[in-house]
């Protein structure tokens, strides 16, 4: 019987972790990029693309893109902090937008994950455009965690 979570010598690395993760499915298709990290927080940038803007004509990513963005980063800064890659699923993802991104500009992802109990992690996080002091959105949000992996049962 296989065990989650999967645990790593030095911890969960999400730079070399975001190479797997950020090729499949609709993270890849995003093309969300890794981009720093620490102890328990994660950053993670969503190119611009013509295809992710909101509405026609406009030259600002759409909120969706950014929402999908700011999930994975969160995820990512969960298996950071717990240092295992462990199923976790979003219960609660609030996202409180401040203003577009910049026209032509990629969106940079910030979240640490600053709580865990037994059954779910807590985390805040902020998007931004080249400034952090100034953000396009700010999360936050509650995750369940899930100790073993519900296939090997």
């Amino acid at each position: 019987m296989k065990e989650s979570p999967q645990a790593y010598p030095q911890g969960f690395q999400p730079d070399q972790a975001s190479h797997m993760l950020a090729q499949a499915g609709h993270n890849g298709w995003l093309g969300l990029k890794y981009h720093a990290h620490g102890e328990n927080w994660v950053e993670l940038k969503l190119p611009w693309r013509e295809d992710l803007v909101g509405g026609t004509g406009g030259e600002v990513l759409a909120s969706g893109p950014i929402i999908s963005l700011m999930d994975m980063t969160s995820g990512m800064s969960i298996w950071t902090t717990a240092k295992a890659f462990t199923p976790i699923a979003t219960l609660d993802l609030r996202v409180d937008y401040q203003r577009p991104a910049k026209p032509h500009s990629a969106v940079i992802g910030h979240v640490e994950c600053y709580k865990m109990t037994r059954s779910a992690a807590f985390v805040r996080g902020f998007a931004h455009d080249g400034r952090a002091d100034d953000p396009v959105a700010h999360i936050a949000g509650v995750f369940m965690t899930i100790g073993k992996d519900p296939r090997s049962v």
